[in-house]
């Protein structure tokens, strides 16, 4: 199977980690000269948070979650490793649950691969909490790479 498009999907929890997802993404994107989907998904909550940490203008009827993603710093230091490295990428940005919102921007870009990241948890953890990446892993329509960080 050739690799076209390979999402990596961030969250709030990503920002110390972006190094090691930048490494999984170009083992995979750049051999296959695939192009790379940086995606930041945003619970209404955290979304509204970041919209007024990064000062957008809230009197504006919609503001563009792209547009959002690609002002957040976790994004801007992955654009900063794939330039490096002469990747093609673009940005998207969505609103809603993780898990879901990732498993659709997969389906939406047609992604040949997901990467995500997560942290090792206990199974009352997931039990209780739930896991972004587990869900991800189960739902996605398309191989996904998980990135551990302890």
């Amino acid at each position: 199977m050739t690799l076209k498009t390979v999402l990596l999907a961030v969250g709030p929890g990503d920002a110390d980690r972006s190094e090691q997802l930048a490494e999984a993404v170009l083992e995979v994107a750049k051999p296959a000269d695939a192009t790379v989907v940086l995606a930041h998904v945003f619970t209404d909550d955290e979304y509204g948070e970041v919209l007024d940490r990064l000062e957008f203008d809230r009197t504006v009827d919609e503001i563009d979650p792209d547009a959002v993603a690609g002002r957040h710093s976790t994004i801007q230091d992955l654009q900063a490793i794939l330039d490096e490295h002469d990747v093609d990428y673009e940005v998207r940005g969505a609103v809603g649950e993780h898990g879901p919102s990732i498993v659709d921007l997969a389906t939406s870009t047609g992604a040949d691969r997901v990467v995500v990241g997560g942290r090792r948890r206990s199974p009352t953890g997931k039990a209780v909490f739930g896991s972004t990446a587990q869900e991800v892993l189960l739902s996605a329509p398309c191989p996904v790479t998980f990135v551990r960080h302890d």
